[in-house]
């Protein structure tokens, strides 16, 4: 298993647009979907990674704890299928559903959303103001599979709470560390190569 790290987009970046589909519901959906709230939280997860495993009855706790709050929250995966049959969208939705998230589990199927988010692992986030600029991008905390950590979230918590007081998030922050997001062969962003 390689380990790979977040690519640390520049703060300030747009967040990038992208239509995708829930995998629980079936709709559509957008960056316009989510507008409105004073912060957006994007999570690149997946089913199979033992890094995503690691965390989620963290990330359950963490959709509940946000959401009567000014936060909008959204989990999208971008792995191939065709190598990795347990992040197929059926499989997505049914594992988010049995899970209870409280937030929308979309399928990236071209794998063009993760390329213009920079994504690099699962798992990955990024935080965005209300002027959805990125405030926040890299760990969830400091937990990780075997290191006896708790998981907390103690990270993107920080910097989502810090958004939503109209403050900057701690300027130090620490890369997320997960497996590689699957990409179709041929399909590599250059960002992945670079990181190889």
């Amino acid at each position: 298993m390689a380990l790979t790290p977040s690519t640390m987009l520049p703060l300030g970046t747009a967040a990038p647009d992208f239509s995708l589909t829930d995998t629980v519901t079936g709709k559509k959906m957008s960056l316009a979907t989510f507008q409105g709230k004073k912060a957006l939280v994007v999570m690149f997860l997946c089913n199979h990674c033992p890094f995503v495993k690691h965390l989620k009855p963290a990330l359950v706790q963490f959709g509940k704890d946000y959401e009567k709050k000014d936060a909008a929250l959204v989990a999208i995966s971008s792995n191939d299928p065709g190598s990795h049959p347990d992040d197929a969208p059926d499989k997505l939705g049914a594992e988010a559903k049995s899970l209870g998230y409280k937030f929308p589990m979309l399928f990236d199927e071209t794998q063009k959303v993760a390329q213009a988010y920079q994504a690099a692992c699962t798992p990955d986030f990024f935080v965005f103001d209300a002027a959805r600029k990125l405030a926040y991008r890299g760990q969830f905390d400091s937990s990780r599979p075997g290191n006896d950590q708790p998981v907390t979230g103690a990270d993107v918590r920080a910097a989502l709470d810090a958004v939503l007081e109209g403050k900057a998030p701690a300027s130090k922050q620490t890369p997320s560390i997960g497996c590689n997001i699957k990409w179709r062969a041929g399909n590599e962003p250059a960002y992945y190569f670079k990181k190889a």
